[in-house]
């Protein structure tokens, strides 16, 4: 198997990706859903990091610090770290962001790595629906310095159009930020993971392509 088959076994047998109906927060009726609330032991953490380290390398990103918005981004950008050096023999900085600024101590926006003007960073997330935590990172990270935005790297794409926008969350941060968002997997990798056999699911083939054809986006 490949990494990316690996990966969606692996959401499969955590629980992270389940198929049936779901109505989700944007009132849409979903055949799967992606709950990653499911990750929650040491073992997993270490895979999950392993996993985002590979897609990091495999899409040659440059960069020399990873950020983990908070707060479902921190323990991704430290597993990411961490499967990075022991893995790959590359060692970034890490740090993550303060929901407020700390006056006192050290201070600052963020903990962990002070950034810099000219620092390449690459954004660690779960998943992208909006691209709100984007909107919401951006700011604090050019309030801290003139960082330059490496690229962005999330579990799974979507491939789905906006409420507002027949655009993707990932190709809404292209064109609105000029930021890359790289995924692990997208829906089409996981339809494509039922139809060869790598997950069960085969009954919910024909819900899959239904929402994709109406709200794929291209």
């Amino acid at each position: 198997m490949t990494y990316k088959q690996e990966f969606i076994r692996f959401m499969v047998e955590n629980g992270v990706l389940r198929f049936g109906e779901f109505t989700l927060k944007s009132g849409r009726k979903a055949p799967y859903f992606i709950n990653t609330g499911n990750y929650k032991t040491g073992s997993q953490l270490a895979k999950l990091g392993a996993y985002y380290a590979r897609c990091i390398v495999e899409n040659g990103l440059q960069g020399e610090t990873l950020v983990g918005p908070a707060y479902k981004g921190i323990p991704l950008a430290v597993a990411t770290a961490v499967a990075l050096a022991e893995k790959h023999g590359v060692d970034l900085n890490y740090c993550f962001d303060r929901k407020e600024v700390k006056d006192h101590g050290e201070g600052g926006m963020f903990v962990g790595k002070q950034l810099t003007d000219g620092e390449k960073v690459i954004l660690i997330e779960d998943v992208m629906t909006s691209g709100k935590a984007l909107r919401e990172m951006l700011p604090k990270l050019k309030g801290a310095a003139n960082v330059e935005i490496a690229g962005m790297v999330i579990s799974v794409d979507r491939m789905e159009k906006g409420l507002d926008s027949d655009l993707s969350a990932v190709q809404q941060a292209y064109k609105e930020f000029g930021v890359r968002v790289y995924s692990i997997v997208t829906m089409a990798d996981i339809i494509a993971a039922i139809e060869e056999g790598v997950i069960d699911g085969k009954e919910h083939l024909a819900a899959m392509y239904a929402y994709r054809k109406q709200y794929g986006a291209e």
